[in-house]
């Protein structure tokens, strides 16, 4: 039989707002994600020396998240020297990336028991701040795409228009995101998930500070487009600029982490897994239509996996912009109850190299909760790529 690769455990921080005093603005990035490598292994009784590798995620790796902050964090846990670390940029979906590569490391026998997680801090780091002035691409890619690539709000606007969702749906959407994550939370439905981060004032932050439960369609409505530029307008006459702060993942500072093992080795150790990864699937799109790439992906998943959508208990679609689970509820005629049950990135935050992973542990939880048996995971990524998983609950 081939090699099984399985998920013992899924932590992650509670989502801080990723400015200048956010709840988590005061710690290190290194810190973050030293607290949820810590405490995976803690609760689970492991010997950190075990550990075969740690591949996280981190999209900006500049300043406070360069020198592949992975390794610092191993260290800052106070592993052993001994236990390596990996860093690895796929954006949104690094850390479900690494995820990927961990299980793939297993079941090909390379990894016996691996942590994959991921971290970002986009207070102390922000977005875009490790290009400073420089290009993305060369002459090369300038001249493949000569009326240049756009960032990923504007793409969202793009996706909003082509498709025809309208901004009353987009606002709907964000809406009903906050009200599924705040009823989660005072359910205690997150608990099991969630890691309290200590403070400098000896504090500790224990709940996610992203979710806004009063929030309302119409208080969304009032909301001004955010990226609009009269440039873009004169490029872009088609567009009547839907995508505002209320219909987007907000800024978001966390960490999270999972614990990947071959069945062979929980047995060993005495420990139950949770799940079995069952499929992996990456695919890439049209760069300027970037958040699209989880329409290909998920069609590869479900061709190599043999599993139908309708087989499948919960649904988590990253929500970097409402338009992108809107797109994928509307291309797949899902039952949207399944489509991201406990809220999403709108209200739970999207700490872009933390995301994948944290999707995981919701996902995992979501299932024991309801005694599913399938959960599918995918991410949209900056450039036109995306990352797709199917886990089977045990």
């Amino acid at each position: 039989m081939p090699t099984e690769a399985v998920i013992v455990d899924v932590v992650r921080t509670p989502s801080g707002r990723g400015k200048p005093g956010g709840e988590l603005s005061d710690i290190h990035p290194a810190d973050l994600l030293a607290g949820v490598l810590a405490e995976v292994v803690h609760r689970n009784g492991l010997d950190p020396a075990l550990l075969d590798d740690v591949i996280g995620g981190c999209v900006t790796q500049s300043g406070e998240q360069a020198g592949n902050i992975t390794r610092t964090a191993v260290l800052s846990a106070g592993f052993p020297e001994s236990v390596p670390g990996v860093t690895v940029d796929r954006q949104c979906g690094s850390s479900q990336q690494a995820a990927a590569f961990a299980a793939q490391g297993v079941i090909a026998g390379a990894y016996d028991i691996i942590i994959a997680c991921g971290v970002e801090s986009m207070s102390r780091a922000p977005m875009g701040s490790n290009l400073g002035a420089a290009s993305l691409g060369g002459e090369l890619l300038h001249s493949r795409y000569p009326d240049g690539l756009v960032n990923q709000g504007v793409a969202a606007e793009l996706i909003a228009q082509r498709w025809g969702i309208a901004r009353d749906e987009l606002d709907a959407f964000a809406a009903e995101s906050h009200r599924r994550a705040a009823e989660a939370a005072a359910s205690g439905a997150f608990e099991h998930e969630l890691v309290p981060v200590p403070t400098p004032d000896s504090g500790s932050v224990e709940a996610d500070e992203t979710i806004r439960p009063g929030t309302t369609v119409e208080k969304l409505a009032s909301l001004a487009p955010s990226f609009r530029t009269d440039a873009l307008a004169a490029r872009f006459p088609q567009l009547d600029w839907r995508i505002t702060p209320g219909n987007s993942s907000p800024l978001t500072d966390g960490a999270s982490a999972a614990l990947i093992m071959s069945g062979e080795a929980a047995k060993r150790l005495g420990l139950k897994p949770r799940a079995r990864f069952h499929s992996f699937a990456v695919a890439g799109s049209d760069p300027l239509y970037m958040l699209t790439g989880i329409l290909p992906a998920t069609r590869k998943l479900l061709d190599r996996s043999g599993v139908r959508l309708d087989e499948i208990q919960a649904y988590e679609v990253n929500e970097a912009f409402a338009p992108v689970p809107l797109l994928w509820q509307r291309e797949f005629g899902v039952d949207a109850s399944r489509l991201n049950p406990r809220g999403g990135a709108i209200a739970l935050g999207h700490a872009l190299g933390s995301s994948g992973t944290r999707l995981l542990g919701t996902l995992l939880n979501e299932l024991e909760a309801t005694g599913g048996r399938f959960g599918l995971q995918t991410m949209c990524e900056g450039g036109g790529t995306a990352n797709a998983t199917l886990i089977e609950r045990l």
